[in-house]
């Protein structure tokens, strides 16, 4: 964990690729992909079975050892049509029925609204306003109110070593009016950014969160 304390805000960087936004008792999640691993299963790709329940164990530890009042996922909660891992994280969410879900529609949030009833969960189809943040599900481009806060982009960076040396790994970007959560869910990919030295830049190794910039 790294408290970044940032726009007069105390944030917890999370190994777990999220973000424990500590004066709301909030976590911030990306780009969970639930469903993914089980959509490329049925589509014939080897991928383990188990890792569809990997994703879940990752969240209830989160929310376990932060005891949130509300979750935001910043889009692309679930990746493809109904199935089974949609059925898995109701069953999730009735263990933790006392928390607030807001999710921020993302491109592959293409489920009923129906899919949300019965639950604690907001939908919004628009960017949502948190002073002093404006979180949204891709980076928005045009002129906004708030520093924006986004996901869709699963950003990497990478670091060089000792002679040709070099790892990608997935990162925590934060610029001047922007900052790019990393992809939480463990069947995804990266999109690699070339940092400014004006940029902060944390990166996820392992069980850690390290400042590289």
């Amino acid at each position: 964990m790294e408290l970044f304390e940032f726009k007069g805000q105390r944030l917890q960087l999370l190994p777990e690729k999220a973000i424990y936004w500590e004066n709301h008792k909030a976590l911030l999640i990306a780009d969970t992909h639930l469903g993914k691993i089980t959509h490329f299963r049925k589509a014939g790709i080897p991928v383990p079975g188990h890792a569809a329940q990997q994703n879940l164990l990752i969240l209830e530890k989160l929310f376990n050892d932060f005891t949130p009042e509300t979750v935001y996922f910043l889009g692309d909660l679930f990746h493809s049509e109904l199935n089974s891992e949609w059925l898995d994280f109701k069953l999730f969410l009735r263990k933790f029925s006392t928390v607030e879900y807001h999710l921020i529609e993302g491109n592959h949030d293409i489920l009923h609204e129906i899919s949300y009833q019965n639950s604690n969960f907001t939908v919004h189809q628009e960017p949502l306003l948190l002073s002093p943040f404006l979180l949204s599900h891709e980076p928005l481009e045009n002129e906004y109110e708030g520093y924006n806060l986004c996901g869709h982009i699963h950003p990497g960076v990478t670091l060089r070593g000792m002679g040709r040396q070099k790892l990608t790994l997935p990162c925590f970007y934060f610029g001047s009016r922007q900052g790019i959560m990393p992809a939480f869910g463990i069947f995804t990919g990266l999109y690699k950014l070339n940092p400014s030295k004006e940029d902060s830049v944390f990166v996820v190794v392992k069980d850690k969160v390290v400042k590289v910039s």
